[in-house]
């Protein structure tokens, strides 16, 4: 039976006659049995009909994509990726969520309250009917959770390939990349750091520099997702520095599961790419250091003091202590004692002076004493942390914790309680009151009254509302502190430096569309335009090029047909008219 399929071209015209047709010569003597007759035409809805795309299309820019991200800076950045991806192959990146044809969900599985509210996204979509999209580490960790079955999955290391999930989802196909990316056996970093991305914020880039770790918390979900530790390569993270640069981004954070356990996986250090990255930071920009676990930041003590001191290094640290207890830190198996987190922090106070050390602590672990937790206390008491993070113990499910005896929760409630009141008891920035410092002005306040600015130490100042501020470096005189912050006025006479070394990107604008990537579209655009036939997996470019090739061919069509009827009727009128005039 012939194919109904207009994708194989045909040589000639009479390749279509068939014996049983009518020839030519039988057309000619029963047209004068023939009265032509116009047929009106509604144009404009023939027109409407051939110019909208089918229900079940997926050309780029048709449908709206809502992205929602919890959790880590590791995650949002993995969140900007996929929707500057989206946003290239032609896709509607909307703040809108109820307005978006797709919702695409990037969850955290820290704690159950992330958990939680990633579910009910889960279900507030489905309840409106929209397309869903899972990504992130709750279904790269747990992907047969009953919530969770029949929904398109993208894993935490295939967020290069969003694209082919969203297109698939839209079709109304269930689709889960959940593998690990290898070269020859091993195991990658994760997705390209040069693909497209939209910032949330256009002056700030965070950089992943590698995922997993090399611990085996017993407490730890995200292990789960993001596995053993896998860095990128110096060269490559050096490149997307210097990227974001050009794209006028002032501040980069550098983030990863433990920032320094970097490179132990491929024979370097982290004191290695710090040094390489501070060559490529223009001044007035500056670099943020992630987050850190004690080990393996002891025998990088002294190189960490110096580059910490660099003016273009913020000089901050987060080191997670989690508990102040010897017999705690060794169930949770953190690898290191309550002296070793000292000594780190001691050295750092003592070779970085006004360093900031943020630290986490968990609440209510179990087999956790009172006398337990009042180590912890008298810990906080002591250094006063200025950035400190209190979570309440959460069992993960999978993990060793889960499965001890628990601390009741009401216990857990208290204790949480309680060492936040002792953190509330201090004002860390008191005595900050009358200096003059430089700060580097990056965002808007959640209040929208203030700008965002953080000084040499990544503590936090709030200054005026003056546009010509954002992206830039202003001194400014310290009249005001409260617990989480300072007010600065900027200085009459103080000049204002522009650290970018290009223009920032418009909020939303795709950043990282490199002439590469651009090449790679343009060759599989065209290398689609080339192809004999449809497959199931084309992608939403592949599809788009296909189709206005089919268009053209369609239109050509008509235009020939039309032509050679015109030329017909032209034809039989002349021959008519010749009769006429003859008899």
């Amino acid at each position: 039976m012939p194919s109904a399929s207009c994708d194989t071209l045909l040589d000639d015209i009479e390749d279509i006659v068939s014996q049983e047709d009518s020839k030519p010569q039988d057309r000619h003597f029963a047209r004068k049995h023939v009265v032509p007759k116009v047929r009106r035409r509604n144009t404009q809805k023939y027109l409407q009909e051939e110019s909208s795309p089918p229900s079940d299309s997926t050309i780029p820019g048709i449908q709206k994509i809502w992205v929602r991200t919890w959790g880590c800076s590791h995650n949002n950045s993995d969140g900007e990726y996929m929707a500057g991806q989206l946003a290239a192959y032609g896709y509607k990146i909307t703040e809108n969520a109820s307005d978006a044809d797709l919702w695409l969900l990037n969850s955290c599985t820290v704690k159950n309250p992330a958990e939680d509210h990633f579910r009910n996204s889960i279900k507030k979509a489905q309840e409106e009917n929209k397309k869903i999209v899972l990504a992130g580490c709750v279904p790269q960790a747990q992907p047969r959770q009953d919530y969770l079955k029949g929904l398109s999955i993208i894993g935490v290391q295939q967020i290069d390939r969003v694209v082919e999930v969203v297109e698939e989802t839209i079709k109304g196909h269930s689709v889960r990349l959940l593998g690990q990316k290898k070269d020859n056996g091993k195991r990658l970093g994760g997705a390209r750091l040069d693909l497209p991305k939209i910032r949330k914020n256009p002056l700030i880039e965070i950089i992943s520099i590698n995922t997993g770790c090399l611990n085996a918390c017993t407490y730890c979900k995200t292990k789960h997702a993001r596995g053993n530790l896998a860095s990128y390569l110096i060269d490559e993270l050096v490149d997307r520095a210097k990227q974001s640069f050009q794209e006028g981004v002032c501040e980069i954070w550098l983030t990863s599961e433990d920032t320094g356990a970097y490179g132990r996986d491929i024979g370097t250090s982290l004191p290695t790419l710090l040094w390489k990255l501070v060559e490529v930071i223009p001044e007035g920009a500056m670099l943020r250091l992630g987050m850190t676990n004690p080990p393996y930041i002891l025998e990088h003590l002294e190189e960490m003091a110096k580059i910490l001191n660099h003016p273009r290094v913020y000089a901050f640290l987060h080191i997670p202590v989690q508990s102040a207890s010897d017999t705690v830190l060794m169930e949770m198996k953190r690898e290191y004692c309550v002296a070793d987190f000292k000594r780190v922090v001691d050295f750092l106070k003592e070779k970085v002076p006004g360093i900031t050390i943020a630290t986490d602590i968990i609440c209510g672990f179990p087999g956790e004493t009172d006398q337990d937790f009042q180590e912890t206390v008298k810990l906080v008491e002591e250094y006063k942390f200025p950035s400190l993070f209190i979570n309440q113990f959460y069992p993960r499910p999978g993990t060793p914790a889960a499965k001890m005896e628990q601390v009741p929760a009401q216990v857990k409630k208290q204790r949480t309680k309680d060492l936040s009141r002792v953190f509330h008891s201090y004002n860390p920035y008191d005595h900050k009151v009358g200096e003059r410092q430089q700060v580097l002005v990056t965002e808007e306040s959640f209040d929208c009254k203030f700008y965002v600015a953080h000084n040499r130490f990544y503590e936090q100042v709030l200054v005026p509302k003056n546009p010509t501020f954002l992206g830039k470096m202003v001194e400014v005189d310290i009249y005001e502190s409260g617990k989480h912050f300072m007010k600065g006025q900027p200085v009459s006479d103080a000049k204002v430096h522009t650290p970018s070394i290009s223009k920032p990107l418009a909020k939303g604008e795709v950043s990282g569309l490199t002439e590469e990537f651009r090449n790679r579209l343009g060759h599989h655009l065209n290398s689609i335009s080339h192809s004999p036939a449809a497959t199931p997996r084309d992608s939403a470019s592949s599809r788009m090029a296909r189709q206005l090739q089919r268009l053209h061919q369609d239109c050509a069509l008509r235009l020939s047909v039309g032509m050679a009827l015109f030329a017909l009727l032209f034809a039989f009128l002349v021959k008519v008219y010749n009769e006429n005039i003859t008899n």
